[in-house]
């Protein structure tokens, strides 16, 4: 027995390999390279023609590399932003229970948690029940600013 007659298990092995190492790389390319050589593998099942095995392991690596890799990879990677901590409170909307200022901080009642609040600009003086947005937070105080109400300028 030559080479020739183990060629696919050559094919076969090479690609376990590229399989493994895309467990480390996570990157998608070499799981394209290794779908290219178990291609060769099948066409040295069917040849013993090693230029033919390379030349269709070669076209399906560049053709998966070029059209299954791009969408795959922006499926996998487009996920929602994880907001963890006082990051997730940023945007949120609440309404001040007593009249809040730079002077006098007050309470906000965020995601079920109280948080102590002073107005985002310190000249301002925000009344009790009116619907603020939180714009800061830093340390344990949210820096809010109000909500503009429809029919105010």
């Amino acid at each position: 027995m030559d080479w020739q007659d183990w060629d696919w298990a050559i094919w076969t092995a090479l690609g376990a390999l590229l399989v493994v190492g895309e467990l480390f790389s996570l990157d998608l390319i070499l799981l394209m390279l290794a779908t290219g050589a178990f291609a060769g593998a099948v066409t040295g099942a069917f040849t013993d023609s090693f230029v033919i095995q390379a030349i269709v392991a070669l076209a399906v690596s560049v053709s998966m590399l070029a059209v299954v890799r791009p969408g795959l990879a922006r499926r996998l990677h487009n996920g929602p932003e994880i907001q963890i901590g006082a990051e997730k409170l940023i945007g949120v909307q609440a309404v001040s229970t007593v009249e809040i200022s730079a002077h006098k901080p007050g309470q906000l009642k965020l995601e079920g948690e109280l948080w102590t609040a002073q107005p985002y600009d310190e000249t301002l003086v925000i009344a009790a029940g009116t619907p603020v947005e939180v714009l800061e937070i830093r340390g344990a105080t949210a820096y809010v600013h109000p909500l503009p109400e429809l029919g105010t300028p």
